[in-house]
């Protein structure tokens, strides 16, 4: 269930366009479920992820000191938040090709953020919450932390190519098991606008992917990458 929160940023416009890159096992998995996964936000690759930059973490360590329980909450809270990103763009990304796919048999899923808004009402057992991330400077700027979940809406400046908007939930008071995250129920037909396929693939594997969408009834168009355009001379 999305809820709104007046303190976390979106962009106005309910059709910005996002995008999300994945391997085919993953997309597979997406499909035959129907839920959306969402990352614990501790298994991240960027170490710094859910942590705060050096001017709030001195401000935290005060307070600790009086308080140590007040520390250890920050430290166990990113085992209980869980995370799906999604990259805003008005077109494919190169990059986001070479990153988040593996091989050839990679997919993009095309949404906006309205649909993401849509996506996510069937969900009913958690909250979810869908805001920008921040791109700050780790050693110099402050993070809040007023706010549980202002820790997970930045990252380190180094990683704005990902201009990340984030569906984001905190499971502390539900007893839900966590292990690498957890998935949560979407209504795909809402979530999916389009998919895109591997701008290096073949034939073959449109055809797979068009005939998997269609039995498993799913209305979604599915495109080759616009990367994969005949070359004009």
């Amino acid at each position: 269930m999305y809820i709104n929160n007046s303190n976390i940023t979106l962009p106005d416009d309910n059709d910005t366009i996002v995008w999300k890159y994945l391997d085919l096992s993953k997309f597979l998995d997406m499909l035959l479920s129907r839920q959306l996964f969402m990352s614990r936000s501790d298994k991240f690759e960027d170490q710094y992820e859910g942590t705060f930059s050096e001017p709030t973490f001195e401000e935290i360590k005060k307070i600790a000191a009086n308080n140590p329980k007040f520390l250890d909450y920050y430290k166990s809270h990113r085992e209980k938040v869980v995370i799906s990103s999604w990259h805003i763009n008005e077109y494919e990304s190169f990059a986001m090709w070479q990153i988040f796919t593996k091989n050839n048999e990679g997919l993009a899923i095309q949404s906006t953020i309205g649909r993401l808004k849509e996506a996510l009402k069937p969900e009913t057992r958690i909250e979810q919450y869908i805001g920008n991330v921040n791109y700050i400077d780790y050693k110099k700027e402050y993070i809040p932390f007023d706010d549980t979940f202002f820790p997970f809406l930045f990252k380190r400046k180094s990683f704005q190519y990902e201009r990340e908007v984030r569906i984001i939930s905190d499971v502390s008071l539900q007893n839900i098991p966590v292990n690498d995250g957890l998935k949560i129920n979407v209504d795909l037909n809402q979530l999916i606008e389009k998919i895109y396929i591997h701008p290096k693939s073949e034939n073959w594997y449109k055809k797979l992917v068009i005939e998997l969408v269609s039995k498993l009834d799913l209305k979604i168009e599915i495109e080759k990458s616009d990367l994969e355009s005949d070359i004009l001379i």
